[in-house]
């Protein structure tokens, strides 16, 4: 717990408004709960399919809370969508169009929007993707997770290695080729030549982007309740870890992210909007939201949440969901844990348009973090360094506070 000499300033009436203030960028996430097969280590909202997926009557219900929530706009053009889950993939690319077209007609999506829907290499028949990119897809995020047959099985996954090797090529025939590839290290059983087979494959694929991440075993999930044997300790998902990083740069992938590594170009642009604290509208089943609005008194931050059963949301959908204010003193520690993430950091003035508050509520606690060596200054801008970067969790900490 943050002790009171830790605790960052409280912010005042004079320090709330920079003099030119603004709405952040606006994104669109929409959530998809349904999956063949929970996987062990997922706490998403996901549901196992029972019977016949509910297709049609889901998407006019994303349709309805779109409606509903049209008026968090406020005029601002939607410059990502991303359609996330569970498994999006179990839905037809009719029924994709369907809720694009639907999305296009209650909001202005920007003519450059990138648009992505996650995939599970298991669950992709043959010809899907071009009918995925002719209803507005341009990005897709495939769940490789690992090359090893042996361990994708060991992890719960419906899908073997050569799946995602047909899919990448789908992809292709289908003229995308941006697409991500997620892989997971520190998995039962690996070693450093392991996770770094895994890379090499994914490699070889030429993908645009690659989220690499260490499996973590997330309360209430299967796996943290009967951990899988093996796991490497942590001395050993380091070594992973830097060899990993090691050769995605000698590959030319820039880790622009704690978990994300991407050519020239191809960073993702919607991520990027969570990690700048920027707003995105969140719809469908235990989909999350963050909206800002400007009045009198300056900015206003708020969050959504939706039902997560799918059933209740799909019964509530019509109404707009409730807006829970984010108080000023917690803010800097939101902009932070989102922005710290980021190599490059942020810069003062991002952190006064996004959070309404003056910088001077951060600096004793950046300086302290600075004098340990965890930061480092160049102007206004402010970057994790090589040792904070690795502990973020500490740099982020010192920016809790009580409430006033």
């Amino acid at each position: 717990m943050t002790g009171p000499e830790r605790q960052i300033p409280q912010p005042t009436a004079r320090q709330s408004l920079p003099a030119e203030q603004s709405l952040p960028p606006l994104a669109l996430y929409v959530h998809f709960p349904w999956c063949v097969r929970k996987c062990p280590y997922c706490d998403f909202n996901s549901h196992t399919l029972q019977g016949e997926l509910p297709e049609h009557r889901y998407i006019e219900t994303l349709q309805q809370d779109l409606q509903a929530q049209s008026p968090g706009v406020q005029g601002r053009a939607i410059g990502s969508v991303f359609l996330g889950g569970g498994t999006p993939s179990l839905f037809s690319p009719d029924a994709i169009a369907r809720f694009l077209d639907a999305a296009r007609a209650a909001l202005e999506l920007a003519s450059d929007a990138e648009v992505t829907l996650e995939a599970n290499p298991g669950t992709i028949e043959h010809g899907r993707f071009a009918e995925y990119r002719a209803a507005g897809i341009n990005r897709v995020s495939l769940g490789a997770q690992s090359f090893a047959d042996s361990t994708l099985q060991r992890l719960g996954r419906i899908h073997a290695a050569a799946d995602t090797l047909r899919a990448v090529e789908e992809l292709r025939q289908a003229g995308i080729d941006n697409f991500n590839l997620d892989l997971m290290y520190a998995l039962p059983g690996q070693d450093v030549g392991a996770a770094v087979a895994d890379i090499e494959m994914a490699l070889s694929l030429e993908p645009a982007h690659i989220s690499h991440y260490e499996l973590t075993l997330e309360p209430g999930t299967l796996f943290a309740a009967h951990p899988p044997d093996s796991l490497p300790d942590a001395d050993r998902a380091w070594d992973i870890q830097q060899r990993c990083q090691q050769r995605l740069a000698e590959a030319g992938y820039d880790q622009y992210e704690v978990s994300a590594y991407a050519r020239t170009g191809r960073r993702c642009r919607h991520n990027l909007n969570y990690w700048r604290f920027g707003d995105y509208l969140g719809v469908g089943a235990g989909a999350h939201g963050k909206l800002s609005r400007l009045d009198r008194n300056g900015l206003r931050i708020g969050r959504t949440a939706r039902e997560r059963e799918p059933r209740r949301y799909q019964a509530a959908a019509h109404a707009a969901p409730a807006l829970h204010p984010v108080a000023e003193h917690e803010r800097p520690f939101e902009y932070l844990m989102n922005a710290l993430r980021l190599r490059a950091g942020f810069c003062t003035a991002d952190f006064e348009q996004r959070t309404g508050l003056a910088s001077a509520v951060l600096e004793a606690g950046l300086d302290r973090l600075l004098a340990r060596g965890l930061m480092e200054r160049e102007a206004d801008c402010w970057r994790a360094s090589a040792l904070g970067f690795r502990f973020l969790n500490d740099v982020i900490g010192e920016f809790l506070a009580s409430p006033p």
